[in-house]
């Protein structure tokens, strides 16, 4: 396959057509995301100059995947809050917590699936995945809320981020902080004992 440092080059013409030099065929939008998939690495380029538009084109994929019927994965709130973040102080946080929080996700879905192999094998219990999915949501739900106090961190004197001190004199976020990493210690356990 014709590669770049290690990547399959993809060239997106005029005609929108995209051309995958590696295997000297034309893709589809659909084919790139079954390459995302399988964890193939690929650049997409524009044809005639030569730039680089790998991320227009993921996204694209992205929108079309979310246009498909009971297909969706990004809830609207939280598409409002992510447009809410472009041209704000904070933009330049959110890609690398998206990134950390979806390595995170995958780290945990993959630790959870190990755990129920090696628990209970190829049984109907290990293949219902309700438990743990439950378990991945509070996951999401407290990394949205350290998202969102590290956030009030970096916009010291907005309103929403005026908080008492405890009575003990330590911070409010750091009591946050040490009640999550409870919870998360708590979490693990959890799934340790699956």
């Amino acid at each position: 396959m014709a590669k770049n440092d290690g990547q399959i080059v993809i060239k997106k013409y005029a005609n929108r057509r995209l051309y995958n030099t590696g295997t000297s065929t034309y893709v589809t939008l659909d084919d790139l995301a079954h390459m995302v998939k399988r964890g193939e690495d690929f650049t997409v380029q524009d044809a005639k100059s030569g730039d680089d538009i790998t991320h227009s084109v993921l996204t694209q994929i992205i929108f079309e995947q979310e246009s498909k019927n009971g297909n969706t994965l990004l809830p609207i709130s939280f598409l409002r809050k992510l447009i809410s973040y472009y041209g704000d102080q904070m933009q330049m946080f959110v890609p690398s917590y998206l990134e950390q929080s979806m390595q995170a996700f995958g780290d945990q879905q993959s630790q959870i699936r190990e755990h129920l192999s090696k628990s209970l094998g190829e049984t109907p219990l290990a293949k219902n995945l309700q438990i743990p999915m439950q378990m991945m949501e509070e996951q999401i739900k407290r990394n949205t809320e350290i998202f969102r106090q590290a956030m009030e961190v970096f916009t010291p004197f907005s309103p929403a981020t005026a908080k008492p001190e405890p009575q003990d004199g330590r911070k409010a976020d750091a009591k946050d902080v040490e009640d999550l990493k409870e919870q998360l210690r708590a979490l693990q356990a959890k799934i340790e004992k699956m």
